[in-house]
Protein backbone atom coordinates (compact mmCIF):
# COMPACT_ATOMS: atom_id res chain seq x y z
CA UNK A 1 0.00 0.00 0.00
CA UNK A 2 2.78 2.33 0.73
CA UNK A 3 4.06 2.02 -2.94
CA UNK A 4 0.62 2.80 -4.56
CA UNK A 5 -1.41 5.06 -2.53
CA UNK A 6 1.53 7.89 -2.96
CA UNK A 7 -0.41 10.78 -2.64
CA UNK A 8 -2.50 10.66 0.41
CA UNK A 9 -0.81 8.05 2.44
CA UNK A 10 -2.17 9.07 5.37
CA UNK A 11 -6.19 7.76 4.05
CA UNK A 12 -4.49 4.13 4.15
CA UNK A 13 -4.48 1.94 6.84
CA UNK A 14 -3.81 -1.39 8.07
CA UNK A 15 -7.22 -2.55 7.93
CA UNK A 16 -7.73 -1.40 4.03
CA UNK A 17 -3.63 -2.55 3.21
CA UNK A 18 -4.74 -6.23 4.59
CA UNK A 19 -8.24 -5.90 2.65
CA UNK A 20 -6.24 -5.14 -0.67
CA UNK A 21 -4.07 -8.18 0.51
CA UNK A 22 -6.82 -10.50 0.52
CA UNK A 23 -8.16 -9.56 -2.43
CA UNK A 24 -5.01 -9.73 -4.38
CA UNK A 25 -4.79 -13.57 -3.68
CA UNK A 26 -8.58 -14.41 -4.28
CA UNK A 27 -7.70 -12.76 -7.56
CA UNK A 28 -4.57 -14.71 -8.08
CA UNK A 29 -6.37 -17.35 -6.97
CA UNK A 30 -9.11 -16.67 -9.43
CA UNK A 31 -6.98 -16.33 -12.33
CA UNK A 32 -4.97 -19.68 -11.63
CA UNK A 33 -7.53 -21.79 -11.79
CA UNK A 34 -8.67 -20.02 -15.09
CA UNK A 35 -4.94 -20.79 -16.38
CA UNK A 36 -5.49 -24.70 -15.53
CA UNK A 37 -9.36 -24.57 -16.89
CA UNK A 38 -9.03 -22.72 -19.64
CA UNK A 39 -11.94 -23.72 -21.71
CA UNK A 40 -14.50 -22.87 -18.32
CA UNK A 41 -16.53 -19.96 -20.00
CA UNK A 42 -17.63 -18.91 -16.26
CA UNK A 43 -14.61 -19.55 -14.84
CA UNK A 44 -13.09 -17.20 -18.04
CA UNK A 45 -15.58 -14.31 -17.73
CA UNK A 46 -15.36 -14.27 -13.60
CA UNK A 47 -11.08 -14.47 -14.25
CA UNK A 48 -11.92 -11.13 -16.89
CA UNK A 49 -13.81 -9.32 -15.08
CA UNK A 50 -11.24 -9.53 -11.91
CA UNK A 51 -9.05 -7.57 -14.48
CA UNK A 52 -12.15 -4.89 -15.35
CA UNK A 53 -12.41 -4.51 -11.89
CA UNK A 54 -8.77 -3.79 -11.04
CA UNK A 55 -8.70 -1.50 -13.45
CA UNK A 56 -11.34 0.53 -12.71
CA UNK A 57 -9.79 0.24 -9.01
CA UNK A 58 -6.34 1.91 -9.95
CA UNK A 59 -8.15 4.27 -12.30
CA UNK A 60 -10.28 5.22 -9.83
CA UNK A 61 -7.71 5.83 -7.03
CA UNK A 62 -5.79 8.16 -9.43
CA UNK A 63 -8.09 10.29 -11.18
CA UNK A 64 -11.74 10.25 -8.86
CA UNK A 65 -10.11 10.30 -5.27
CA UNK A 66 -6.63 11.28 -5.90
CA UNK A 67 -5.09 9.04 -3.66
CA UNK A 68 -2.35 7.29 -6.18
CA UNK A 69 -0.03 9.06 -8.49
CA UNK A 70 0.77 7.47 -11.86
CA UNK A 71 3.95 6.26 -10.86
CA UNK A 72 5.51 3.08 -11.44
CA UNK A 73 3.78 1.38 -8.63
CA UNK A 74 0.37 2.20 -10.00
CA UNK A 75 1.05 2.33 -13.83
CA UNK A 76 2.37 -1.40 -13.47
CA UNK A 77 -0.81 -3.23 -12.43
CA UNK A 78 -2.91 -0.69 -14.99
CA UNK A 79 -0.57 -2.01 -17.91
CA UNK A 80 -1.15 -5.38 -16.00
CA UNK A 81 -5.32 -5.26 -16.57
CA UNK A 82 -5.07 -3.33 -19.78
CA UNK A 83 -2.92 -5.65 -21.44
CA UNK A 84 -4.56 -9.43 -19.89
CA UNK A 85 -8.42 -7.80 -20.71
CA UNK A 86 -6.99 -7.37 -24.31
CA UNK A 87 -5.86 -10.48 -24.49
CA UNK A 88 -8.48 -12.43 -22.92
CA UNK A 89 -11.51 -10.16 -25.04
CA UNK A 90 -9.17 -11.97 -28.03
CA UNK A 91 -9.30 -15.33 -26.58
CA UNK A 92 -12.95 -14.91 -25.63
CA UNK A 93 -13.46 -15.16 -29.67
CA UNK A 94 -11.58 -18.20 -29.79
CA UNK A 95 -13.31 -19.94 -26.88
CA UNK A 96 -16.64 -19.29 -28.63
CA UNK A 97 -15.67 -20.44 -31.83
CA UNK A 98 -14.94 -23.29 -29.87
CA UNK A 99 -17.95 -23.85 -28.31
CA UNK A 100 -19.76 -23.56 -31.45
CA UNK A 101 -18.01 -26.09 -33.57
CA UNK A 102 -18.43 -28.72 -29.97
CA UNK A 103 -22.36 -28.42 -30.45
CA UNK A 104 -21.84 -28.52 -34.08
CA UNK A 105 -19.99 -31.99 -34.06
CA UNK A 106 -22.72 -33.56 -31.48
CA UNK A 107 -25.66 -32.46 -33.48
Amino acid sequence: SEKLYTATPGLVNGLQARTFGVWTLLSSVIRCLCAIDIRNRTLYHITLFTFFLALAHFLSEVFIYHTAALTIGVMAPLMVASFSIMGMLIGLQYLEVEALSQNKKKN
